[in-house]
């Protein structure tokens, strides 16, 4: 199999293999076998982006939903007030949400790959 591709593609390729110590032909062989082998599939840097930002969203809103139960759990005052346990529950389907929407672009993204 030949690969072909011009000065600053292949200036790409010879610093993604320098950083790893590799050959170019033998960094983009490996490169090759992953995306054939489902183990990398390749992004976009705008998609790259958006899937890091949902991720880091998904963490933030777990870590909320633990200091939200934590704030319901210390009892009264705060534990008697309607309004806590309706923001842990609706905190609870914003994760869900945020779940099920990044789900959603990974399995796209596989599906175009």
């Amino acid at each position: 199999m030949n690969l072909s591709f011009n000065d600053a593609e292949l200036e790409v390729v010879r610093l993604a293999a320098g950083r790893e110590g590799m050959s170019p032909a033998s960094w983009a062989g490996r490169q090759v076998m992953a995306v054939a082998q489902h183990v990398l599939v390749p992004v976009s840097r705008d998609a790259a982006d958006v899937l890091r930002e949902l991720v880091q969203a998904r963490v933030h809103l777990r870590e909320t939903v633990s200091a939200l139960r934590a704030v319901a759990a210390a009892g009264p005052p705060v534990a008697d007030l309607p309004e806590s346990a309706a923001t842990v529950e609706e905190t609870l389907k914003a994760v869900a949400r945020l779940d099920a929407a990044t789900v959603a672009v990974m399995r796209e993204r596989r599906r175009r790959s």
